[in-house]
């Protein structure tokens, strides 16, 4: 840290309670933040939710640089209520499956781990309803492994006796409440996304009013509010009147010479990047860069689409992981435009080697598709992480996103508002950036000095002292 904030409170340690929605085992953001007020002198544990067939148990535990965490159980039917499998079972002379299939939550929605489903028939009377079964089972499932989550978090949360809770996003607000309310704490509301317009199904009647209920509640009771973009924060301030603009830290990793692989000077160094020797590319081909979670509405369908009007020389390699459906659904894309031999998929690796992995790469695509207007408020982590890979830029005119990449120098913008235009746009503007890319790999280098977690962390310490002060 670039400052010593001791974060006390009547003479000892204050002690903060992180709340997460998810195994934590590699929540990037709460896993710095977390480290960051453990290094001011907080004591700190994330109070996160099992997922046993991940390897991740309910119990304490330990992540990241030794932070402790506290998973409480995840909703099984096996286990909480045995009966409605066999009910299920004779309503649709099929199985229910007791519980989320065996994987990272890393690859799924913050807000719900991804739950099998039940094989539909074909058709008819039974089709439709074994599909009606389905879909309640589904939305049942989340509400109550998220009711259980409040329940159990808020339990062992309010028991450890915190003077600050940590809600991130907006998930965590209401057992963040009932923490405060049972012993005192101030609450910290973190907001990753905006939360009442991320992208999720449309089809909630009741849903939106609950959730807008609960934030508009917390968040104006909160001593302190955090998110990750300049529209964001705005939005939350004007939305809920708040005397305090909220407090911008966004999500940006730490400087890249703390990790290996970096030449010292704030970027890794690109003969040291990983990306063609994991993708089997010669020095000579040019790589198009993605980094991060392969799924929809993150412009990989543009990107091929894009990639397709390019000359053959240039390639496109992603860097991830995502789930095996969608990856079939993009195979069929990649085959239809004739580009096989031009796209590689290479795996994912942890998220502090993102930077010196992509280092080797021309460009990157940044482009998170506004769906919605969390979507369209977004600050990708991508972005930061092609900036600490001293990678020219290549990004949609979305307002943050398109502000750090001008500000900076670091790429060039492509207009998303004609649907029909994205690729031949993003086409455009890759081969543009491509055919002279020394010049934002240079303002890239540079960005990457000031675009760190440490920089963000004294925004966040210093709200921390302002709440301890109260």
């Amino acid at each position: 840290m670039a400052e010593d904030r001791r974060l006390i409170r009547s003479g000892r340690r204050a002690r903060v309670a992180l709340l997460v929605y998810n195994d934590a085992h590699n929540d990037s953001r709460v896993l710095k933040t977390a480290a960051t007020l453990r290094s001011a002198g907080a004591q700190v544990r994330i109070f996160a939710v099992a997922r046993g067939r991940a390897g991740y148990a309910e119990g304490p535990a330990l992540v990241g640089d030794g932070i402790d965490v506290q998973r409480a159980p995840e909703f099984e039917l096996v286990r909480y209520a045995p009966w409605v499998l066999s009910v299920a079972r004779r309503m649709t002379g099929r199985p229910i499956p007791p519980s989320p299939p065996a994987s990272s939550t890393d690859a799924v929605p913050k807000e719900a781990p991804t739950v099998a489903r039940v094989a539909p028939p074909t058709s008819g009377w039974k089709g439709s309803a074994q599909r009606w079964v389905n879909d309640v089972w589904l939305r049942s499932y989340r509400v109550v492994s998220l009711g259980l989550y409040w329940v159990e978090s808020a339990r062992a949360a309010a028991s450890w006796e915190p003077d600050i809770v940590h809600a991130n996003d907006g998930n965590t607000l209401a057992p963040a409440l009932w923490v405060a309310r049972a012993c005192g704490a101030e609450i910290v509301y973190d907001a990753h996304e905006l939360w009442r317009h991320r992208n999720v199904r449309t089809d909630r009647p009741i849903a939106p009013w609950v959730e807008a209920a609960i934030e508009s509640r917390v968040i104006r009771r909160a001593a302190g509010v955090i998110t990750v973009s300049p529209s964001i924060a705005t939005w939350l301030q004007e939305t809920y009147s708040l005397p305090v603009r909220p407090t911008l830290v966004r999500n940006i990793p730490r400087g890249v010479d703390d990790v290996p692989g970096s030449s010292g000077d704030g970027h890794p160094d690109p003969s040291r990047g990983r990306l063609r020797q994991m993708a089997g590319l010669a020095r000579q081909t040019q790589v198009i860069a993605y980094g991060g979670r392969i799924t929809t509405s993150r412009g990989i369908e543009e990107t091929l689409d894009a990639l397709a009007l390019l000359p053959t020389s240039v390639h496109f390699v992603l860097l991830g992981y995502g789930e095996p459906d969608y990856l079939a659904t993009l195979r069929i894309r990649i085959d239809a435009l004739g580009v096989v031999e031009r796209v590689h998929f290479v795996g994912a690796v942890a998220s502090d080697q993102v930077s010196t992995a992509l280092a080797d790469a021309d460009l990157a695509v940044v482009f998170v598709r506004p769906i919605c207007l969390s979507y369209e408020f977004s600050l990708p982590n991508k972005l930061f992480e092609s900036i600490h890979a001293g990678l020219p830029i290549a990004a949609a005119d979305l307002p943050d996103t398109a502000a750090i990449v001008r500000g900076h120098g670091v790429g060039e913008i492509f207009e998303v508002d004609d649907p029909g235009q994205i690729a031949p746009a993003m086409a455009s503007t890759m081969a543009a950036v491509l055919a002279d890319p020394r010049r934002y790999r240079e303002a890239a280098r540079v960005a990457a000095a000031s675009l760190t977690w440490q920089h963000e962390e004294r925004e966040l310490l210093s709200l921390y002292a302002q709440v301890l002060d109260r």
